[in-house]
Protein backbone atom coordinates (compact mmCIF):
# COMPACT_ATOMS: atom_id res chain seq x y z
CA UNK A 1 0.00 0.00 0.00
CA UNK A 2 1.21 3.46 -0.59
CA UNK A 3 1.90 5.63 1.46
CA UNK A 4 -0.06 9.01 1.19
CA UNK A 5 2.27 12.29 1.18
CA UNK A 6 0.27 15.45 2.20
CA UNK A 7 1.82 18.19 2.46
CA UNK A 8 0.80 21.56 4.11
CA UNK A 9 3.16 24.57 4.59
CA UNK A 10 2.61 26.42 7.91
CA UNK A 11 1.02 29.16 6.65
CA UNK A 12 -1.79 26.48 5.54
CA UNK A 13 -1.68 25.13 9.28
CA UNK A 14 -2.39 28.41 11.00
CA UNK A 15 -4.77 29.75 8.18
CA UNK A 16 -6.34 25.99 9.04
CA UNK A 17 -6.26 25.68 12.86
CA UNK A 18 -6.86 29.47 12.66
CA UNK A 19 -10.39 29.15 11.48
CA UNK A 20 -11.29 26.46 13.06
CA UNK A 21 -10.29 27.53 16.69
CA UNK A 22 -11.44 30.97 15.87
CA UNK A 23 -15.06 29.65 15.23
CA UNK A 24 -14.71 27.93 18.50
CA UNK A 25 -13.91 30.51 20.16
CA UNK A 26 -16.58 32.63 18.50
CA UNK A 27 -19.21 30.54 19.59
CA UNK A 28 -18.34 30.36 23.10
CA UNK A 29 -20.28 33.66 22.92
CA UNK A 30 -23.35 31.88 23.20
CA UNK A 31 -22.79 31.82 26.80
CA UNK A 32 -23.34 35.07 27.36
CA UNK A 33 -27.23 35.67 26.58
CA UNK A 34 -26.56 39.46 25.69
CA UNK A 35 -25.02 39.08 22.60
CA UNK A 36 -27.09 35.75 21.44
CA UNK A 37 -28.92 37.59 18.73
CA UNK A 38 -25.28 38.96 17.19
CA UNK A 39 -24.02 35.03 17.69
CA UNK A 40 -22.99 34.79 13.50
CA UNK A 41 -21.56 38.02 13.51
CA UNK A 42 -19.16 37.48 16.26
CA UNK A 43 -18.51 33.95 14.69
CA UNK A 44 -17.57 34.89 11.64
CA UNK A 45 -15.21 38.18 13.39
CA UNK A 46 -13.58 35.27 15.43
CA UNK A 47 -12.97 33.18 12.27
CA UNK A 48 -11.41 36.33 10.60
CA UNK A 49 -9.49 37.02 13.34
CA UNK A 50 -8.24 33.29 14.09
CA UNK A 51 -7.25 32.85 10.69
CA UNK A 52 -5.01 36.63 11.08
CA UNK A 53 -3.62 34.99 13.87
CA UNK A 54 -2.78 31.84 12.33
CA UNK A 55 -1.39 33.73 9.00
CA UNK A 56 1.03 35.60 11.33
CA UNK A 57 1.61 32.57 13.44
CA UNK A 58 2.46 30.50 10.11
CA UNK A 59 4.92 33.15 8.93
CA UNK A 60 6.50 33.72 12.38
CA UNK A 61 6.79 29.48 12.49
CA UNK A 62 9.05 29.64 9.04
CA UNK A 63 11.08 32.10 10.16
CA UNK A 64 11.68 31.02 13.92
CA UNK A 65 11.95 26.73 14.78
CA UNK A 66 10.85 27.54 18.44
CA UNK A 67 7.96 25.99 19.92
CA UNK A 68 8.29 28.44 22.89
CA UNK A 69 8.35 31.78 21.35
CA UNK A 70 5.65 30.10 18.58
CA UNK A 71 3.19 30.23 21.70
CA UNK A 72 4.43 33.42 22.84
CA UNK A 73 3.96 35.03 19.70
CA UNK A 74 0.90 33.37 18.89
CA UNK A 75 -0.41 33.91 22.50
CA UNK A 76 0.52 38.18 22.42
CA UNK A 77 -1.35 38.03 18.94
CA UNK A 78 -4.07 36.75 20.19
CA UNK A 79 -3.99 38.60 22.96
CA UNK A 80 -3.47 42.07 20.86
CA UNK A 81 -6.15 41.43 18.23
CA UNK A 82 -8.98 39.97 20.73
CA UNK A 83 -7.94 43.46 22.67
CA UNK A 84 -9.17 45.10 19.71
CA UNK A 85 -11.99 43.41 19.33
CA UNK A 86 -12.97 43.78 22.94
CA UNK A 87 -12.28 47.52 23.29
CA UNK A 88 -15.52 48.40 20.96
CA UNK A 89 -18.29 48.73 22.71
CA UNK A 90 -21.15 46.52 22.48
CA UNK A 91 -24.77 48.47 21.31
CA UNK A 92 -25.50 49.12 25.24
CA UNK A 93 -22.05 50.70 25.87
CA UNK A 94 -20.51 47.44 27.70
CA UNK A 95 -16.92 46.06 27.19
CA UNK A 96 -16.20 42.39 27.54
CA UNK A 97 -12.72 42.13 27.77
CA UNK A 98 -12.43 39.33 29.83
CA UNK A 99 -14.86 37.15 27.52
CA UNK A 100 -12.80 37.98 24.47
CA UNK A 101 -9.62 38.23 25.62
CA UNK A 102 -9.31 35.06 27.30
CA UNK A 103 -10.46 32.85 24.69
CA UNK A 104 -7.98 35.20 22.48
CA UNK A 105 -5.12 34.43 24.32
CA UNK A 106 -5.78 31.12 24.68
CA UNK A 107 -6.62 30.39 20.90
CA UNK A 108 -3.62 32.16 19.93
CA UNK A 109 -1.00 30.53 21.91
CA UNK A 110 -2.79 27.06 20.49
CA UNK A 111 -2.87 28.17 16.92
CA UNK A 112 1.18 29.26 17.71
CA UNK A 113 1.96 25.70 18.95
CA UNK A 114 0.38 24.20 16.17
CA UNK A 115 2.32 25.88 13.32
CA UNK A 116 5.78 25.22 15.24
CA UNK A 117 4.53 21.76 15.38
CA UNK A 118 2.60 21.26 12.59
CA UNK A 119 3.43 21.74 8.21
CA UNK A 120 6.79 21.75 6.66
CA UNK A 121 8.54 25.15 5.84
CA UNK A 122 8.13 26.99 2.45
CA UNK A 123 9.33 24.54 -0.23
CA UNK A 124 9.95 21.34 1.56
CA UNK A 125 8.02 18.14 1.17
CA UNK A 126 7.49 15.47 3.47
CA UNK A 127 10.05 13.07 1.38
CA UNK A 128 12.40 15.82 2.38
CA UNK A 129 12.02 15.93 5.94
CA UNK A 130 11.90 12.33 5.98
CA UNK A 131 15.12 12.57 4.30
CA UNK A 132 16.66 15.32 6.68
CA UNK A 133 15.98 13.21 10.03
Amino acid sequence: MAEANITMNKIFVGLLFGLILGAIDGATAWFTPEVRPMITGIMVGSSVKGMVVGLLCGWFARKVHSTMWGVVVGAALGLLFAYLVAAMPSANGHHYYLEIMLPGFVVGAIVGFLTQRMGTPLGRTTEDMKRAG
